[in-house]
């Protein structure tokens, strides 16, 4: 039998929505609920059958999920030791989680057991700064964790840095960007960094030895942009573009513009791309909208779906 597929959306909805549906890509029904407060971002353990969800709350909140036939079942639960958690990513050898609290700039991690439950005390990772913007910058707003090459990254919007930790919470020199960029969501390509600037609406291409590439991340005429999720796919790109509402398609090469297009809907908070399918939740219209990928430029289908505020789209599979 070949593996079913499963979109889950979190969000700023009554919960967790899973959708399943077959290996052409199209998902049935109205989908199953899990009902949980504010989970706004997801993450799937790399080898175990468990999904994380933030609690996007003033006092943050991280719950693991046993992933059964059935659907979702509470596993574990800790606190976030900051406030409204926007971002949680398990490293690749399934045995740390980190969680990025935008409010007050705090980084959590937590050691995973076997089960993938949480295990022993946080190791909490505190930040101090600010950048030119004062109404965003104030102080640090960490915004996405990203394990790489055995270092945790952090982006944060409001120090303009990527911060990094090793495992075990020792800091390391940050990465520097532009004052006024705001990063907000980034990837890795071998030795080469792409960046999304929340404040400046740009992407960032740093090379390993230094050298940076600035691009716009959208070319919209008069439109203000606040770009959200950045993904690398291939030798292209994907930026998220709230304001204009597009999904830009940048070369990897050299940040050269390849095409933008309509998302669908309104203020696209994040996507995922799977085969020749990518996936918007448009937080302000409702939506997750899907749109089909040729030679790696995306173009919308009439493939919908109805889910109170989306800000996470994550595909995985059930079963073989």
């Amino acid at each position: 039998m070949g593996a079913v597929k499963l979109l889950r959306i979190g969000g700023y909805g009554p919960g967790i929505l899973t959708f399943g549906g077959g290996s052409d890509g199209r998902f049935g029904g109205e989908g199953e609920l899990t009902r949980v407060a504010a989970p706004s971002f997801l993450a799937a353990h790399p080898t175990l059958p468990v999904l994380y969800a933030v609690g996007e709350l003033e006092r943050g909140w991280l719950t693991a999920f046993a992933v059964r036939d059935d659907g979702l079942a509470p596993l574990d639960e800790r606190p976030s030791e900051g406030s409204s958690p926007c971002h949680v990513a398990v490293d690749p050898s399934g045995t740390l989680l980190a969680a990025a609290n935008y409010g007050d700039g705090t980084v959590v991690l937590y050691r995973l057991d076997a089960r993938g439950a949480f295990e022993g005390e946080p190791i909490v990772l505190r930040h101090e700064g600010s950048g030119p913007d004062p109404e965003r910058q104030e102080g640090p707003h960490a915004h996405q964790a990203v394990f790489h090459d055995r270092v945790l990254h952090v982006s944060d919007l409001g120090t303009d840095e990527i911060r990094r930790y090793l495992p075990d919470g020792t800091p390391l020199e940050p990465c520097t960007l532009q004052p006024g960029t705001g990063p907000r969501h980034f990837a890795f390509a071998g030795g080469r960094l792409y960046v999304a600037g929340e404040l400046d609406g740009t992407v960032t291409m740093i090379e390993e030895d230094g050298r940076r590439t600035i691009a716009p991340a959208s070319r919209v005429p008069g439109v203000a942009n606040a770009p959200s999720h950045l993904q690398l796919d291939g030798d292209h790109v994907y930026v998220a573009n709230r304001g204009p509402d597009t999904v830009t398609v940048l070369s990897a090469a050299d940040l050269a513009p390849v095409a933008e297009v309509p998302c669908g809907g309104a203020w696209p908070r994040h996507f995922a791309i799977d085969g020749d399918r990518l996936y918007v939740a448009n937080q302000h219209s409702g939506t997750v909208t899907v749109l089909a990928l040729s030679d790696g430029v995306p173009a919308l289908t009439e493939e919908s779906y109805a889910v109170e505020s989306p800000a996470c789209v994550l595909v995985g599979r059930r079963g073989e």
